[in-house]
């Protein structure tokens, strides 16, 4: 069973940055799909961004240019490193693993940050961005 935890969230200046780190438990790690995503209450989960195997990455245009996605599988650590943050970017934000391997498609990787393509979660950690 997949373990995933969360940290480094936050409180934060709008015009700040953070950078969330999620541990995955397993040594399947390098061959999973890997996604950040963030939900706010009364609000559907969001797709942030998401990461395979070789490292190809999709990030959702809300945040495109300033939250950058990347993995470190000597580490079995998904990483989401968020600059020039606002306060719309205050959620909770999750990390959640697939197993599936690579992006197979520009379209394909599109789906990828849709919460459902996701069997593994986190607990989540939250992020504040205050103006």
């Amino acid at each position: 069973q997949v373990q995933l935890v969360e940290s480094g969230g936050g409180s934060v200046q709008a015009g700040g940055s953070l950078r969330l780190s999620c541990a995955h438990s397993e040594y399947a790690f390098p061959r999973n799909i890997m996604g950040w995503f963030r939900q706010v209450p009364g609000k559907e989960r969001e797709g942030v961004a998401a990461i395979d195997r070789d490292n190809r990455t999709v990030v959702a245009d809300s945040v495109k240019g300033r939250f950058t996605i990347s993995r470190d599988n000597a580490k079995n650590t998904l990483y989401l490193q968020m600059n020039n943050l606002k306060p719309e970017d205050t959620a909770m934000y999750y990390c959640a693993a697939e197993m599936g391997t690579a992006f197979y498609s520009d379209y394909d990787a599109r789906r990828k940050l849709a919460a459902d393509m996701y069997t593994y979660w986190g607990r989540g950690t939250q992020v504040t961005v205050s103006s």
